[in-house]
């Protein structure tokens, strides 16, 4: 009690007893930089069992930094705090984590409910980290909530309940372990005034049966209802009034903080039902993130059974592309160019091409390197400035929009369509592409169209990280260039391609009076490339052998972006009583889940793939190794990738936690 402060009240030390909480010169600075806030400047007080207090005081004046305090969420910088009568100012994060759960049960103003459990799981979460068996912690939660009048909504989540629930609710889970001190931050400021005058009353009931009660709040009407009101203001204690004489409960709270304690040993299949718990609210993000780890793990096993797998699918890529195409460049056959490419095509030779018999399209492009703009976002990518035929002779058809048509190339339309990839980058928030403007290089072009997913082409490249315009504008605003880098060939009749190629060839020879271009042939590399297929297989072996690495990555990256969504949640956890050990195995848990599930799903997947191919007629060896390794590497990912985002979220500090957005 700060004896110094007007109006502080008339104490009978005989009747009170020793004081639960004992707060001596506490002072709280916060750095900002180089810049130190001090913003408690040495409270004195003394709170005893059983009282009824309410710590008021305005926006800023300091009082949830004192309450973060007495509830051991936050550290003093300098003082003493005795907690019945054991110092705690200095105590490790897991033995503060130890005593709140065991005395100190938190009512926040928004209520801070896990959204994707049931009003009994959210009841329920102090009691798992103190060891209670399930049957138990769930017949307390239960009979807790049904004393508070939710018993017909144990079942609900916090979405179906309204905001007088909730804080009940949250109440229910304040007194889970027993909740000898109830520390109340703002109950009533998310209310209507009915639900907080029922919030005011069970904090006065839980006061009468002998729980002390520590009430924040900046309203005058709420603290008076308290037995004693300190005053708050500018980190000091400028009045302290009314009676610590605490009712004859106070005794019988005391008790139950003690007969609630259980075993601290961390309970792995409660973090496992956690994990799946977790996993299943963002069931999208989980799934995508499988999908990593089966096609890692089922790699794995269909390569090492099927020795040329590889070879095929690298080969349908190639057909993916089309046989029927001819792609005209510049320069002389046969003769290796050194610097910038020879400028001899242009635009006028693909018209001439297209006057030919058996060619339904010919397509000049120029591809450049720009950096696309959208608001405050860059990304650097290819452009390609083609023709209206471009979706046409690569069988690429528009996603969303529509492509620039022989209007926009004649008029030299500042028009644009992009890839999938450099959607993905610029259009982080999800707004429609179609419609705004992007910088491309500085210059202003509407967006037009989105292309449809291409992928990977069969030397690994990002087909989708591109953009298109008419070739007309690319040459006049991005490029300064008359000369296009290549000529798409789309023939008719596949069979008179060598025909069609000559004709070509003798056409642009009689125009360049030179034969200063190639023609290659797409099924003449399709050809070559059935040749190479002992490369093949040992690349897409060694592919199928990273692959976990990569499936590892994303794990981490999404078990990271997960710590950063659910940091309050983590500052829930922690204020019921987590300890660091407690956050960190929910975590790994999680991502050992995931590798877990992916690994068993990989591992049938794979066999099933090489079981297909068995069907074909393709030689396939099965034995036990190839799965076994696969689905060990896919748990061994799990945890390995798992442990730096679950170490991430064990050391968050509680009250930064739960102050996160």
């Amino acid at each position: 009690m700060n004896e110094a402060s007007p109006g502080a009240p008339r104490v009978d030390p005989a009747a009170a007893g020793a004081p639960l909480i004992e707060l001596r010169d506490i002072t709280k600075t916060y750095m900002r930089g180089d810049v130190a806030t001090e913003v408690l400047h040495g409270i004195s007080l003394d709170i005893h069992p059983g009282e009824f207090v309410a710590i008021m005081g305005a926006s800023g004046s300091g009082k949830s930094t004192l309450m973060n305090l007495i509830g051991l969420l936050d550290r003093p910088t300098s003082g003493s705090y005795r907690f019945d009568g054991e110092e705690v100012s200095s105590l490790d994060a897991d033995r503060r984590a130890l005593l709140r759960r065991e005395a100190f049960g938190f009512i926040f103003q928004q209520y801070n409910l896990l959204a994707s459990a049931t009003a009994t799981e959210n009841v329920e979460v102090p009691a798992i980290y103190a060891g209670v068996p399930h049957g138990a912690r769930v017949q307390r939660a239960q009979e807790i909530l049904t004393t508070l009048g939710l018993g017909e909504r144990l079942n609900h989540r916090p979405s179906q309940l309204s905001g007088g629930q909730q804080q009940r609710v949250s109440i229910a889970r304040a007194l889970m372990n027993g909740g000898a001190v109830i520390l109340a931050d703002e109950p009533t400021g998310a209310l209507d005034s009915k639900s907080g005058e029922e919030v005011m009353r069970l904090l006065h009931d839980l006061n009468a049966a002998g729980h002390t009660v520590l009430l924040i709040t900046h309203d005058p009407a709420v603290a008076a209802q308290a037995r004693r009101v300190i005053e708050i203001k500018d980190g000091h204690i400028v009045t302290d009034r009314g009676t610590t004489a605490p009712p004859p409960g106070a005794a019988a709270a005391l008790q139950r903080r003690t007969e609630h304690r259980a075993s601290a040993i961390p309970d792995t299949i409660e973090a496992g039902k956690m994990a799946l718990r977790a996993l299943r609210a963002n069931l999208m993000r989980t799934l995508l993130t499988l999908l990593g780890i089966i096609i890692g793990v089922a790699s794995v096993v269909a390569m090492l059974a099927i020795g040329d797998g590889a070879k095929q699918q690298v080969l349908s890529r190639i057909t993916a592309m089309g046989t029927n195409l001819l792609l005209i460049r510049p320069g002389a056959p046969n003769v290796r160019m050194a610097g910038a490419l020879t400028a001899t095509l242009v635009p006028a030779d693909a018209d001439a091409i297209d006057d030919l018999p058996n060619v339904a399209v010919a397509v000049p492009e120029y591809p450049g390197q720009v950096t696309v703009r959208y608001q405050s976002r860059d990304y650097v990518t290819q452009a390609d400035g083609t023709s209206q035929f471009f979706p046409q002779a690569r069988d690429w058809p528009v996603a969303s929009g529509t492509f620039f048509s022989d209007t926009d190339v004649k008029s030299y339309t500042p028009v644009i369509v992009l890839g999938q990839t450099v959607v993905r980058a610029l259009y982080v928030d999800g707004t429609d592409p179609i419609g705004t403007f992007v910088l491309v290089n500085n210059v202003p072009f509407q967006v037009i169209g989105v292309m449809s997913a291409k992928g990977a082409s069969p030397y690994g490249a990002d087909q989708d990280d591109i953009v298109f315009t008419p070739i007309t504008t690319g040459a006049l605003r991005l490029f300064g260039q008359r000369y296009v880098r290549s000529i798409t060939v789309q023939v008719e009749d596949v069979s008179r391609i060598d025909e069609t190629q000559e004709a070509i060839r003798q056409l642009l020879i009689a125009r360049h009076k030179s034969e200063d271009f190639q023609i290659r042939n797409m099924a003449s590399i399709l050809e070559a490339a059935t040749e190479t297929q002992n490369t093949l297989t040992i690349l897409l072996g060694s592919i199928a052998a990273i692959s976990l690495l990569v499936g590892g990555i994303g794990v981490m990256n999404v078990m990271l972006v997960s710590v950063t969504e659910r940091t309050r949640e983590i500052g829930i956890r922690m204020a019921t009583g987590a300890r660091r050990f407690n956050i960190l195995l929910q975590f790994n848990t999680e991502a050992l889940v995931v590798c877990a599930i992916g690994g068993l799903i990989g591992v049938v997947a794979g066999l099933g793939a090489a079981w297909a191919f068995a069907q074909l007629g393709r030689p396939v060896m099965f034995s036990a190794g190839p799965v076994i390794l696969a689905f060990a590497c896919a748990f061994a990912t799990g945890l390995l990738f798992g442990y730096l985002p679950a170490r991430k979220a064990a050391n968050l500090d509680p009250v930064v936690a739960l102050a996160a957005d």
